[in-house]
């Protein structure tokens, strides 16, 4: 469903489990979950239907950022972190959800630090999965080449510094297969995501490419979970770290998956999903 969020803009919606459970004579409220999906440019697919094991714990809200996926589109102008951040909190007055756990997957990741930044009393808890915090260059090149040689170093570089069409499908050809350190188990996955390409380009080539979040992490106010996959080329795990040493101490918690590369639960769902459970009922 599309659901407005003011301004005649309408993200695409889906709600996973009730809110509401009976226990015994009373009616138990379980935490709602918005899951923010990666790219950009991407949709919400990828984490169908994985997250469904969290449904007994909580409500899950997947959503398509706006001009993302089943999004309605909108104009360049919009695509900006400070606006997907702030749809956060649109999204969440539309459905009546208050303080909600957010999860941000690497792009999403992206929306959820400038959340933190800009709204840092909304959520009940946050989650920064598989993410980064700068372009970092140098560092995310040198994690291609580990994983994939010279050639794969040629791709990232090519792309990161100069995105455009032709750049991007020889990089996504030539690199994806070395976000993870496993086979998909959904061979299929792939086919089911929306992209919109146009959203991708904008982004790297622009507010990307001077992206500095760190500085807006000093104003959480509410447990923040990192998590890294310690073979994540894309978003390497001294992102990660840094992210964790940028928030404040007491609200912190890091976790890293040894062999793991961009998105844990793809490589070891096991161990991912168990620290999520551990997260959310805490």
């Amino acid at each position: 469903m599309r659901i407005d969020i003011g301004g005649g803009v309408r993200l695409f919606v889906d709600v996973e489990g009730p809110g509401l459970v009976p226990d015994g004579a009373l009616m138990r409220e379980k935490p709602t979950l918005i899951c923010m999906h990666g790219g950009p440019g991407f949709d919400h697919a990828a984490f169908k239907p994985g997250f469904s094991c969290l449904a007994d714990i909580a409500q899950i809200v997947y959503y398509d950022h706006r001009g993302h996926g089943r999004s309605d589109e909108r104009p360049s102008s919009e695509w900006t972190l400070d606006t997907w951040a702030d749809d956060v909190v649109r999204l969440s007055d539309a459905l009546g959800l208050v303080k909600p756990i957010v999860l941000g997957q690497s792009f999403g990741g992206f929306v959820a630090q400038r959340y933190i930044a800009r709204h840092p009393g909304h959520a009940a808890k946050v989650i920064l999965s598989s993410t980064s915090h700068h372009m970092g260059m140098e560092r995310k090149l040198a994690a291609f080449e580990r994983r994939g040689g010279a050639k794969a170093r040629e791709l990232a570089e090519a792309f990161w510094s100069t995105p455009n069409p032709a750049t991007w499908a020889a990089y996504w050809a030539g690199c994806r297969k070395l976000y993870n350190s496993t086979e998909p188990a959904d061979p299929n996955a792939a086919a089911r995501t929306r992209v919109r390409e146009e959203i991708l380009l904008h982004f790297v080539a622009g507010e990307k490419q001077r992206l500095q979040l760190l500085p807006g992490l000093a104003r959480a106010q509410c447990p923040v979970l990192v998590l890294a996959g310690e073979e994540d080329p894309v978003c390497p795990p001294e992102d990660a770290r840094e992210i964790f040493a940028a928030l404040p101490p007491e609200w912190a918690q890091f976790k890293s998956f040894p062999g793991v590369g961009h998105g844990a639960w793809r490589d070891d769902p096991k161990a991912a999903y168990a620290t999520l459970r551990e997260f959310i009922l805490s």
